[in-house]
């Protein structure tokens, strides 16, 4: 397992993290929530930028307190905070990259720039904000990472940007034997690249789930308040009040369409599923 965190506990006034979580070898994994739910918090004390109360933390297959500082440049860091200084041209990175890394891939690094178009001349701090995610993830990219440890890096990009990042994601896997831990607001982008996700609310994992699955196998029923009475609920994760009766969360969506097929059945999404895993009520 190249990424595993067990009970990992983390409190602030008014909040408490809790977290159990694995990232296998070959998989891209999203950790995913609302805005203050504890992702950029488990991001920090997976990077050992804060240290939990309890729990423990293994980065490939050791201990936290175990990993060495060449481990660490297995790793390919991706926050949301945090940069290098924004009066640094592009090219300035190259020097400060092959310092930090022994196994900086410059060619490699500048090729990517040329592919994506950064200008090489211009301060960091003059990149649009598409400009500065893409070279932000160049720079993970950079050095032969085994694991990539994304937080947001496709927050407030258009399409076509974002796209970008995606395919640079893609080509990043197809060894085979690399990881991704990404965190996402956007439903899409998760969709189309990650293999499961781990859904988190108030500091505690609620739902973990193969991305498969979940596309395959949830759906939303829609039921009146009658229909709601006389229904089998056994399959029923969450109920949700609506105008006209109930909206109901299945992860055995086959179940009620082959019994109940009169019903209203529509298909799961990440986005519905959020919704209604933290608006909904248990049954």
């Amino acid at each position: 397992m190249l990424i595993k965190l067990e009970n990992v506990e983390k409190h602030y006034s008014g909040f408490h993290l809790n977290c159990t979580m694995e990232v296998p070898e070959g998989n891209v994994t999203a950790l995913i929530g609302p805005n203050g739910a504890g992702k950029s918090t488990t991001f920090k004390a997976l990077l050992g930028l804060i240290f939990p109360e309890a729990g423990t933390i293994e980065l490939f297959g050791k201990p936290i307190e175990q990993v060495t500082e060449k481990d660490k440049e297995k790793l390919g860091i991706v926050l949301s905070e945090g940069f290098f200084s924004g009066y640094l041209h592009v090219e300035d990175l190259v020097p400060v990259l092959n310092h930090f890394y022994a196994r900086f891939q410059k060619e490699e690094f500048l090729s990517r720039c040329r592919r994506f178009e950064l200008p090489m001349g211009k301060k960091i701090k003059e990149l649009s904000t598409g400009m500065r995610a893409k070279l932000k993830l160049l720079i993970a990219l950079s050095h032969d990472a085994k694991v990539l440890i994304l937080d947001e890096p496709t927050a407030g990009l258009d399409v076509l940007a974002r796209e970008e990042i995606l395919d640079m994601l893609r080509e990043y896997m197809i060894p085979g034997d690399r990881s991704v831990l990404i965190s996402s607001h956007i439903s899409s982008d998760l969709e189309g690249l990650c293999d499961d996700f781990y859904l988190i609310d108030q500091g505690k994992i609620i739902l973990h789930e193969e991305t498969d699955v979940l596309l395959g196998n949830y759906g939303v029923l829609k039921v009146t308040n009658e229909q709601y009475q006389a229904l089998d609920r056994s399959r029923i994760l969450r109920k949700k009040r609506e105008s006209f009766g109930y909206s109901l969360l299945t992860d055995q969506k086959q179940f009620y369409q082959e019994n109940a097929p009169e019903l209203s059945m529509e298909k799961g999404t990440i986005d519905e599923t959020i919704m209604m895993m933290i608006k909904g009520e248990a049954v």
